[in-house]
């Protein structure tokens, strides 16, 4: 901006502000310049989702935990987004990437914290300690106001339901292929036995953690899908070869 309009505008502006019609026309003004400013590149881009290797589909016991996740209200007292912030990226781990809700129906980035954000909690923690402080959060950490959800350990899953599940999810857009579904029921027990053929659903599902989640080996409970959720959050984006940069291109 140059002297001369500079000079224009502390000598006007209290005209603008004693007009109310003045005003109201120029903040109209300023608003559809800004709307147009914000609006108008993504008319010329195909995906305003950046491309990130590693992301994938949920795998069927995985998206099975996310149910229960919605259903038990987790969300209410823990987000799942990482703010660019100093404070944040310390003490959570690498801020978050649109393209890690891009499977998410719906997102679960939250507005509350009550209870630590877990974007990046996959691994954090052993299986056991999730268990148990699912059983009776207290029981690992004495100041948490966390309820129990310790029915989780008696409630079985139908293998059957998942493929009904990623069917309505494939409806949504989210890319589970006609192996994914055909092999749904298979991958959802083979997820919780290590000494299972595996090979299978690691094809499918890179980087999903194979385990009996919650140490019971005859039964396929809400348990073993919630650990199993919960062990898989942020742990497919390889934030050491991640280049931001490369990524916008």
């Amino acid at each position: 901006m140059s002297e001369t309009s500079g000079n224009w505008f502390i000598r006007n502006h209290a005209k603008v502000e004693r007009n109310a019609t003045l005003l109201l026309g120029l903040s109209l003004v300023t608003v559809a310049i800004g709307g147009v400013v914000e609006l108008a590149p993504l008319f010329y881009l195909e995906n305003t989702i950046e491309k990130v290797d590693g992301m994938r589909p949920y795998s069927p016991l995985e998206l099975a935990g996310r149910n229960v996740y919605i259903r038990e209200g987790c969300y209410n007292c823990h987000s799942q987004m990482i703010r660019p912030f100093r404070d944040e990226v310390e003490r959570y781990g690498h801020y978050s990437l649109a393209a890690e809700s891009m499977y998410d129906r719906p997102f679960q980035w939250g507005s509350k914290r009550t209870g630590p954000d877990l974007a990046r909690v996959g691994g954090r923690y052993s299986n056991e300690w999730h268990v148990a402080h699912l059983i009776n959060p207290r029981d690992v950490v004495p100041e948490s106001i966390m309820p129990p959800y310790s029915w989780l350990m008696s409630r079985e899953l139908d293998p059957g339901l998942i493929v009904n599940q990623m069917q309505a999810n494939a409806v949504l857009g989210v890319p589970y292929d006609a192996a994914m579904i055909e092999n749904a029921a298979a991958d959802f027990a083979v997820q919780v036995d290590p000494e299972g053929d595996s090979e299978g659903l690691l094809a499918r599902y890179p980087k999903a953690v194979i385990a009996d989640f919650d140490g019971q080996p005859d039964k396929l409970t809400e348990m073993d899908a919630l650990v199993a959720y919960l062990q898989m959050l942020g742990t497919l984006v390889d934030f050491s070869t991640y280049d931001p940069v490369a990524n916008t291109r």
